[in-house]
């Protein structure tokens, strides 16, 4: 079965990314193996991340951007990152539905992800299920934040170019310098432009854009009214610009680079959780232990220098009496 969704899924079967992307969100039993087949395939696609405040009409921006470059004919991936249903721990798809227009693309493919807890804005799997897109052949994923303004962590991590949408009423520029997104925003875009206060609201950004130490790129500020198309042009055309600007520099291969770092070391991580909580936990008696410390005889410090000490021959007994067992 594994070997026959991944060969449909090489042949550019919806049904089959689909089923993938699940698997990968649920953690099934092969994604592991999948993740493995389609890693060397990916790569390949430009990642934006989208993010900023709630109401500021980030999924509008997309669904525009998406439509532009959909006429193109650019193979496009939006992973919209929706809060987690309180009842089923999936995604609200309320994204999705606001995207209706772009359901007449064939060469655009919607995913709504749940957060399921996660506090960096996005979902665990979300930089998972972006090397699916790649693989599948996407050549730009837009990835589209839960908007928590103050922990958007992961975007940064996660995508090449980050667009940080404000709106003027959202509060003066003082305060997304407060919530973190100053740092993360390669483009700022102040979205509803045409609202009371947009061009005081760009001139104080700008301000703080002028005091800000910059690293060769300075973020634009792009004026768009989403819901009338307008400013999406420029948007497009100043992401472009971002890009490469980083490739022609070297900052996107040392990003991709620390990317595959970061994984590594994740999977290093989940690995010896694994061991520790499927093996170590088993053959040590951590109620004896935990009661030892209550009354003072030991400190939890010492029980696991010395647990780790012994770790190898508690394993290896294990092994022995669980063979011994089946033998018998």
């Amino acid at each position: 079965m594994l070997v026959r969704i991944i060969d449909r899924f090489f042949l550019k079967d919806t049904f089959a990314l689909a089923r993938i992307i699940s698997c990968i969100e649920d953690h099934c039993s092969d994604y592991e193996a999948i993740l493995s087949k389609l890693f060397p395939k990916s790569g390949n696609a430009y990642r934006v991340g989208i993010t900023g405040p709630t109401g500021a009409g980030k999924s509008t921006l997309v669904d525009k951007l998406a439509v532009i470059l959909g006429d193109k004919n650019k193979e496009i991936g939006i992973i919209s990152i929706d809060p987690t249903s309180p009842f089923s721990g999936g995604a609200l798809l309320g994204d999705r539905i606001r995207m209706r227009e772009l359901a007449k693309y064939e060469n655009i493919y919607i995913r709504s992800m749940a957060t399921r807890g996660s506090i960096g804005g996005l979902a665990e799997s979300t930089k998972d299920v972006i090397i699916a897109l790649e693989a599948y052949g996407k050549e730009y994923i837009l990835v589209e934040t839960v908007g928590v303004g103050q922990i958007e962590i992961d975007i940064a991590d996660a995508c090449d170019t980050i667009v940080v949408v404000l709106i003027p009423e959202a509060g003066d520029s003082i305060q997304a310098m407060k919530a973190g997104l100053i740092e993360i925003a390669d483009i700022f875009v102040i979205n509803k432009s045409d609202r009371e206060g947009a061009d005081r609201f760009a001139q104080e950004l700008q301000i703080i854009l002028d005091m800000k130490k910059e690293n060769g790129w300075r973020p634009p500020i792009i004026p768009t009214i989403a819901v009338k198309g307008k400013g999406i042009s420029e948007l497009l055309t100043a992401i472009e610009q971002h890009k490469a600007y980083i490739k022609g520099n070297g900052i996107f291969q040392n990003h991709r680079k620390q990317q595959i770092k970061h994984k590594i070391t994740k999977i290093i991580e989940q690995r010896i959780s694994e061991i520790v909580y499927g093996k170590f936990l088993k053959v040590i008696d951590i109620d004896t232990l935990s009661v030892q410390v209550f009354e003072g005889k030991t400190d939890p410090y010492s029980i696991v220098d010395k647990s780790f000490k012994n770790m190898p021959l508690l394993l290896k007994e294990q092994a022995f009496y669980r063979n011994r067992l089946q033998n018998e």
